[in-house]
Protein backbone atom coordinates (compact mmCIF):
# COMPACT_ATOMS: atom_id res chain seq x y z
CA UNK A 1 0.00 0.00 0.00
CA UNK A 2 1.22 3.44 -0.87
CA UNK A 3 -0.46 5.56 1.79
CA UNK A 4 1.46 8.67 0.83
CA UNK A 5 0.36 8.50 -2.81
CA UNK A 6 -3.25 7.84 -1.79
CA UNK A 7 -3.21 10.83 0.56
CA UNK A 8 -1.63 13.06 -2.08
CA UNK A 9 -4.36 12.29 -4.62
CA UNK A 10 -7.15 12.46 -2.03
CA UNK A 11 -5.95 15.87 -0.86
CA UNK A 12 -6.32 17.05 -4.44
CA UNK A 13 -9.76 15.43 -4.73
CA UNK A 14 -11.00 17.20 -1.59
CA UNK A 15 -9.51 20.54 -2.58
CA UNK A 16 -11.03 20.29 -6.05
CA UNK A 17 -14.42 19.43 -4.55
CA UNK A 18 -14.15 22.55 -2.39
CA UNK A 19 -13.39 24.60 -5.48
CA UNK A 20 -16.41 23.08 -7.25
CA UNK A 21 -18.60 24.04 -4.29
CA UNK A 22 -17.27 27.61 -4.40
CA UNK A 23 -17.90 27.83 -8.15
CA UNK A 24 -21.47 26.58 -7.66
CA UNK A 25 -22.10 29.15 -4.93
CA UNK A 26 -20.73 31.89 -7.21
CA UNK A 27 -22.91 30.84 -10.14
CA UNK A 28 -20.09 29.41 -12.23
CA UNK A 29 -22.08 26.24 -12.84
CA UNK A 30 -20.12 24.89 -15.79
CA UNK A 31 -16.89 25.06 -13.80
CA UNK A 32 -18.56 23.49 -10.77
CA UNK A 33 -19.65 20.56 -12.95
CA UNK A 34 -16.20 20.14 -14.49
CA UNK A 35 -14.40 20.35 -11.15
CA UNK A 36 -16.82 17.87 -9.59
CA UNK A 37 -15.83 15.45 -12.34
CA UNK A 38 -12.17 16.13 -11.61
CA UNK A 39 -12.65 15.60 -7.87
CA UNK A 40 -14.25 12.20 -8.44
CA UNK A 41 -11.56 11.25 -10.94
CA UNK A 42 -8.80 12.20 -8.48
CA UNK A 43 -10.44 10.16 -5.71
CA UNK A 44 -10.72 7.05 -7.87
CA UNK A 45 -7.13 7.52 -9.00
CA UNK A 46 -6.07 7.91 -5.36
CA UNK A 47 -7.41 4.48 -4.54
CA UNK A 48 -5.82 2.86 -7.57
CA UNK A 49 -2.44 4.50 -7.01
CA UNK A 50 -2.71 3.70 -3.31
CA UNK A 51 -2.90 -0.01 -4.05
CA UNK A 52 -0.20 0.14 -6.70
CA UNK A 53 -2.39 -0.09 -9.78
CA UNK A 54 -1.94 2.20 -12.76
CA UNK A 55 -4.73 4.72 -13.10
CA UNK A 56 -5.00 6.04 -16.62
CA UNK A 57 -7.72 7.80 -18.53
CA UNK A 58 -10.20 10.54 -17.78
CA UNK A 59 -13.39 8.53 -17.53
CA UNK A 60 -14.65 8.15 -13.98
CA UNK A 61 -16.78 5.25 -15.20
CA UNK A 62 -13.74 3.37 -16.46
CA UNK A 63 -11.75 4.18 -13.32
CA UNK A 64 -14.65 2.88 -11.21
CA UNK A 65 -14.65 -0.32 -13.26
CA UNK A 66 -10.96 -0.72 -12.45
CA UNK A 67 -11.76 -0.15 -8.76
CA UNK A 68 -14.30 -2.95 -9.20
CA UNK A 69 -11.37 -5.36 -9.37
CA UNK A 70 -10.62 -4.45 -5.74
CA UNK A 71 -14.08 -4.08 -4.25
CA UNK A 72 -17.73 -4.13 -5.22
CA UNK A 73 -18.80 -1.02 -7.10
CA UNK A 74 -22.56 -0.64 -7.06
CA UNK A 75 -24.72 0.55 -9.91
CA UNK A 76 -25.40 3.71 -7.90
CA UNK A 77 -21.71 4.67 -8.00
CA UNK A 78 -21.45 3.81 -11.69
CA UNK A 79 -24.48 6.01 -12.41
CA UNK A 80 -22.83 8.91 -10.58
CA UNK A 81 -19.66 8.36 -12.60
CA UNK A 82 -21.63 8.34 -15.86
CA UNK A 83 -23.29 11.59 -14.86
CA UNK A 84 -19.96 13.25 -14.13
CA UNK A 85 -18.31 11.95 -17.30
CA UNK A 86 -20.86 13.95 -19.30
CA UNK A 87 -19.36 17.13 -17.85
CA UNK A 88 -15.77 16.54 -18.94
CA UNK A 89 -15.76 18.27 -22.35
CA UNK A 90 -18.85 20.47 -22.83
CA UNK A 91 -18.33 22.41 -19.60
CA UNK A 92 -15.08 23.88 -20.92
CA UNK A 93 -15.02 24.10 -24.69
CA UNK A 94 -16.96 26.70 -26.65
CA UNK A 95 -16.81 24.54 -29.76
CA UNK A 96 -18.70 21.79 -27.96
CA UNK A 97 -21.77 23.91 -28.63
CA UNK A 98 -23.15 25.19 -31.93
CA UNK A 99 -23.95 28.55 -30.35
CA UNK A 100 -23.13 30.40 -27.16
CA UNK A 101 -20.59 29.39 -24.55
CA UNK A 102 -20.46 26.65 -21.91
CA UNK A 103 -21.55 28.89 -19.04
CA UNK A 104 -24.89 29.40 -20.79
CA UNK A 105 -25.75 25.70 -20.78
CA UNK A 106 -25.30 24.64 -17.16
CA UNK A 107 -27.64 25.35 -14.27
CA UNK A 108 -27.60 25.43 -10.51
CA UNK A 109 -29.29 22.02 -10.45
CA UNK A 110 -26.56 20.61 -12.74
CA UNK A 111 -23.89 21.94 -10.39
CA UNK A 112 -25.67 20.67 -7.28
CA UNK A 113 -26.06 17.20 -8.79
CA UNK A 114 -22.42 17.14 -9.88
CA UNK A 115 -21.09 18.24 -6.49
CA UNK A 116 -23.31 15.73 -4.71
CA UNK A 117 -22.11 12.96 -7.04
CA UNK A 118 -18.46 13.82 -6.47
CA UNK A 119 -18.98 13.93 -2.70
CA UNK A 120 -20.58 10.47 -2.82
CA UNK A 121 -17.74 9.03 -4.89
CA UNK A 122 -15.12 10.49 -2.55
CA UNK A 123 -16.95 8.95 0.41
CA UNK A 124 -17.13 5.62 -1.42
CA UNK A 125 -13.38 5.67 -2.07
CA UNK A 126 -12.65 6.54 1.57
CA UNK A 127 -14.78 3.58 2.70
CA UNK A 128 -12.92 1.16 0.45
CA UNK A 129 -9.56 2.52 1.55
CA UNK A 130 -10.46 1.96 5.20
CA UNK A 131 -11.87 -1.50 4.49
CA UNK A 132 -8.67 -2.69 2.83
CA UNK A 133 -6.55 -1.38 5.67
CA UNK A 134 -5.17 1.62 3.83
CA UNK A 135 -5.58 3.88 6.82
CA UNK A 136 -2.95 1.95 8.73
CA UNK A 137 0.60 3.21 8.47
Amino acid sequence: MDVKEYERWMAMARRTLGSAEADAARGDYNWACFKAHQAAEFALEALLYGVGRPAGGRSSTHLAAEVGRLAAVGEDILELCRLLDKFYIPTRYVDAWSEGAPYEYFSRSDAEAAVKAARSIIGFVEEIWRSIGGGRV
